[in-house]
């Protein structure tokens, strides 16, 4: 008679154990314990306490082109936040699809996760995005230069409002992280998600923007309103030697291909501060000449839109 090897399945731990190990594993240095994302639920307003409140946006689209490609996905956040840039609340939460006017490419499926049977029929109402809107002093993307451009094509409300970007209007690196991708971020802050619709990614993001940078003892949302209300400049180097343009973009020059009305151009944005110093590298480096190049001011409620 041949003997059966049995093994018996230890039973999991329950939710108290869990949370137990996970503790004593987080004060080791040797271990880094990630939780899964659990989405905030919308509170009640603490009575008295002055607040401002902010959305956070994303969109997922047919494309990169946003005078051409479509928007297929809006996710939007609301919460309240204090003066010191403390997260108090999660306020509501907006999340809808939108038909586009061909199929899906299998490209943008396979990275989304969003099919033609999804949005068939769906449409985001102009008047709900508005109401949804309403009373917010700023919209946060994690890419504004990209989300702004669609979000305002399709809903004028966001042509009227201050923008901040979260990936470009926080130093992340000085803060001690190797980059700005949203998923490396929120590993940071001691979560992980799954990244397929628009909102999960607004929900990562608010708690980002909630972790407490070890740099200087507050949220990070306090160092991207910082930035976001300084005026900025962008200096325009117009006709720029061809030969050149390495030199530019290592120097952190962009390019704009002219379309939106805006110069066919080398561009680079600086703080107010900065600015001299910046004419004088173009007069000394670039046109090896005296100009004047092209200023253009820019706040919040210009940053980041096509339009500028």
């Amino acid at each position: 008679m041949t003997a059966a090897l049995r093994f018996s399945r230890a039973p999991l731990p329950d939710e108290a154990d869990l949370a137990t190990m996970a503790e004593t594993l987080s004060r080791s240095p040797d271990y880094r314990v990630l939780r899964r994302l659990v989405p905030r639920m919308p509170s009640t307003p603490v009575v008295g306490q002055e607040v401002r409140t902010a959305i956070l946006l994303d969109t997922e689209t047919t494309g990169l082109d946003h005078s051409r490609d479509e928007i297929i996905e809006l996710g939007m956040v609301s919460f309240d936040y204090t003066s010191d840039g403390r997260i108090v609340r999660l306020r509501d939460v907006f999340s809808a699809f939108n038909e586009p006017s061909g199929p899906i490419s299998p490209e943008v499926t396979g990275l989304t996760g969003i099919t033609d049977e999804m949005v068939a029929g769906q449409r985001i109402e102009p008047d709900a995005v508005s109401a949804f809107v309403t009373g917010a002093v700023i919209v946060i993307a994690h890419n504004a230069a990209f989300d702004r451009r669609f979000a305002e094509r399709y809903w004028p409300v966001f042509e009227r409002i201050a923008w901040g970007c979260s990936a470009t209007e926080v130093d992340w690196r000085s803060h001690g992280f190797a980059g700005a991708q949203l998923g490396y971020l929120l590993n940071g802050a001691g979560f992980f998600h799954q990244a397929h619709r628009a909102v999960d990614d607004c929900h990562a993001l608010l708690e980002v923007l909630d972790f407490v940078l070890p740099t200087t003892g507050a949220p990070a949302l306090a160092a991207l309103l910082q930035t976001a209300r300084k005026a900025t400049t962008r200096v325009w180097a117009q006709q720029s030697p061809f030969e050149l343009k390495d030199a530019l973009k290592k120097r952190g020059y962009r390019w704009s291909d002219g379309t939106d009305g805006r110069p066919k151009s080398w561009y680079i944005d600086v703080d107010e501060g900065a600015i001299e110093a910046e004419i004088s590298f173009l007069r000394s480096e670039v046109y090896l000449r005296h100009v004047e190049p092209r200023l253009q001011r820019l706040t919040a409620f210009e940053r980041f839109s096509a339009r500028v």
